[in-house]
């Protein structure tokens, strides 16, 4: 019989992407206490219903441009993100309790890339882009989460207007 071995770092990592898998799965299908809980950011959107583009550059300056977004509740905005750096970058839409967790986890992990409804991971001169429909009124963040910039003020805001 053939035996495979594992090393202490594959296996790491193999419970790390699935304890990540997990999470995903749970965030995309919201809460559970006895129904389903609207995210307090939103939910992916679909590109039909896209209702407007807006471009974001990511810098090695360690600033997103713009760095504070107006939309309406109800809007589904394509976020183009452009990393125009010598860095990766990343764009990654949260909570501001979410991205800092987040980016405890980046910090063990540092890297880490990313391809979900919220977030993205782009290498330098890359383009990506999240699609994301805005559906409660507030303020909803983003960063990039990679170790030292989010420190360095790589992060925005998202204002929702209620209509």
């Amino acid at each position: 019989m053939k035996s495979v071995k594992f090393n202490f770092a594959s296996r790491a990592g193999f419970v790390f992407a699935a304890a990540a898998l997990a999470a995903s799965a749970a965030f995309a299908g919201g809460t559970h206490g006895g129904g389903h809980d609207e995210s307090p950011i939103g939910e992916p959107g679909v590109a039909a219903n896209v209702t407007r583009t807006i471009e974001v550059d990511a810098a090695d300056s360690m600033r997103f441009t713009p760095s504070n977004v107006s939309v309406k509740k109800g809007e589904t905005i394509r976020f183009v993100i452009k990393n125009s750096g010598k860095v990766p970058h990343e764009f990654s839409l949260g909570t501001e309790k979410e991205l800092k967790e987040h980016y405890e986890v980046m910090k063990k992990f540092p890297t880490m890339e990313h391809e979900e409804a919220n977030k993205i991971s782009l290498k330098p001169g890359k383009q990506g882009e999240v699609i994301w429909r805005f559906t409660k009124p507030g303020v909803v963040n983003f960063a990039c989460l990679h170790v030292g910039h989010y420190e360095a003020g790589m992060k925005g805001q998202v204002k929702v207007a209620a209509k």
